[in-house]
This record gives C-alpha cells, structure tokens and sequence, in this order.
C-alpha cells in the first residue's frame, strides 16, 4: 500500500484525535510508502495569527513523533514544505467544476450556518486532491466525514485522465475505525468545536482537573449506576483491558462508588497509558533541532515523489519540463 494522510494543526491533539485517527496513523506505517503531513496550508482557512500556526505546527511534529511515528517507518513532513503541492492544486482547478465543489459537505454547513466561506474553504477540495494524487497514494487513511473529498479526488484525476491520458492513479479510501466513540467532557463527541476536549499531553495536575469535571448524571453514590450511559465509563475503556473493563462495570453495578472514584481510575489509566509518550515528549521538546531536521528530510523525500508524478502531469497538459 501507498499511504497519505494529513492532520490539520489547528490546535493541541486531544485524545479523540488520537484514538479517531493517530493511533491507526501508527498502526498502518512501515508499508512501502507512508506518507503523512502537518496540513498547514489547509490550517490558513481558519487560523489568521502566524504565530499561533507555527506553534501549533510544532506541537503537532512533537505529538506525533512521541505517540509513536517513526521517521525509519513513515515520512513526516510540512505541507507548506512542498511547493508542488500548490502548483497541482492550480492544474488540477483548470478542470474543475463547480457544481463538484458546491456540494461538498463542509462549504454547505458553514454556508447553511451563515458564515462567510470564502474561496479557500471553497477550493479545499482541490488542495486535498493533489496532496493526495501528488504522491501516487493508493490508500487514504480518513474519517466517515471525509469520505467525500476521496470521492472528489477521484472524480478529479477520472476526469483528468479522460482529457490527457492515463497520467494519476485513483486512490481509495481507508475508512479509520472510530466505532469507539470518543466522548468529550460534555458527553457530546469530543470536538475542539465543543470545547469539551481533554488534550493528550497536560500536565498531570491539569489532565486530573478536566476529568474530575466530566459531566455526569446524579445518582447517589451508594445506588447501582450504569456504565453504559457513562461517559466516564466510555473512556475508561479506551484505555483498558477487557478484564479492567469488567471490573469496573461490575463495581458501578453494585453501587457504593461515586463518579469521583471512577473518575480518578479513568485519569490513573490514562496516565499509564500515555506515559511513555508523555517521556518521548519530554525529550523531545530539547532537540527542537532534532524535529526540524525530521521534517526537512521527510520533505526532501516527499519533494522527491511529488516531482517525478508533477512533471508527469506538467507533460501531460502540455507545459514544458520544469527548470532544475
């Protein structure tokens, strides 16, 4: 398999990033290719602040890198490191209709919400499908929600083929298992949208206090309660063993244990859990060197590819050879 996948860094990574999406990122690297980029470029459609974009880009590199992205295995790079990107992007809108971008899901609900969208969000698409297409992917690790942007990507290099020649490959998409739902402080599915999320790298101090201040229903500590209502309980079980899960269960059937207590089991869990990757971190934040020179040697072999298939479509089209 030929992998590409991209994570927006529009804000710190919360643990429904990571059992939705970066878990299943690292589980799938080591193939012949794995590609994955920190979408910068596709971050600019909601983030204006420079600074706050290049701290957030920073902060994705290390998460990713401590959770257990190997540079040997994958290549990890920016975006925004790879020009061809935007030069496909502007081949590929030549043959772009617009009725295919107007009823793409995420332009409508922010139109249908009133809010301004402008010409980036409206030509998203069209970004996703050259980074995609750029790199010969075969299989594109995504979310249910953006089933649909792999179907316009598809569309794209169908309909250029039809008018040059067989020049892009059709990718397909790999449907990430989010069958485990991740619930966020609220109870709703855990969003930065929500503000209900609990980030995969806090302090202990601070993680203890955002899962001590899930909300839960009030049934008295000394009553049976039922951990398949529970967002507490919903969480737990990410972490745990089957044989922990059990136990807990039985303990919130039999009564006599208040939230607070399967609160504080959830936060002892997490923390082992995250723990190595908490040290990878750690060390990493002193080698920023260290994580600089991972990006720019996977965007050295990421240039690499996207070369060799964009002088192919520039051949295709009818442009000359691009300069060295």
């Amino acid at each position: 398999m030929k992998i590409l996948s991209g994570i927006q860094p529009t804000g710190r990574f919360h643990w429904g990033n990571y059992f939705g999406a970066i878990r299943q990122y690292i589980a799938l690297q080591g193939h012949e290719q794995s590609f994955y980029f920190i979408a910068d470029l596709h971050a600019l459609t909601t983030i204006r602040e420079p600074d706050v974009l290049r701290q957030n880009v920073k902060d994705a590199a290390l998460d990713l890198l401590a959770l257990g992205l190997d540079p040997k295995q994958a290549t990890l790079f920016r975006q925004s490191d790879v020009p061809e990107t935007t030069e496909l992007t502007w081949l590929l809108m030549t043959i772009t209709q617009m009725h295919l971008l107007e009823k793409c899901v995420a332009f409508k609900d922010k139109k249908a919400k009133g809010i301004a969208a402008d010409a980036g969000l409206f030509t998203y698409p069209v970004l996703m499908a050259a980074d995609i297409l750029l790199y010969d992917s075969t299989t594109v690790p995504v979310g249910a929600d953006q089933i649909q942007h792999v179907e316009v990507t598809r569309d794209l290099a169908q309909r250029f083929n039809t008018m040059y020649g067989e020049t892009l490959h059709l990718p397909e998409a790999y449907v990430l298992d989010d069958s485990a739902k991740v619930p966020g402080t609220d109870g709703e599915k855990m969003s930065k949208s929500y503000n209900n999320t609990i980030p995969i790298f806090e302090t202990p101090k601070k993680l203890r206090k955002i899962i001590m201040s899930i909300k839960t229903d009030s049934t008295a500590m000394e009553s049976p309660k039922n951990p398949e209502t529970c967002s507490v309980f919903e969480l737990y079980r990410l972490f745990a063993t089957p044989e922990a899960q059990k136990t807990l269960a039985e303990r919130y059937r039999a009564g006599g244990m208040g939230y607070g207590e399967a609160k504080e089991t959830l936060y002892q869990a997490a923390i082992v859990h995250l723990g190595e990757a908490f040290d990878r971190r750690t060390q990493l934040e002193t080698s920023p060197d260290v994580v600089e020179d991972i990006l720019r040697e996977g965007a050295h072999r990421a240039r690499a590819k996207a070369q060799e298939v964009l002088e192919r479509v520039r051949s295709a089209c009818g442009l000359l050879s691009k300069p060295v």
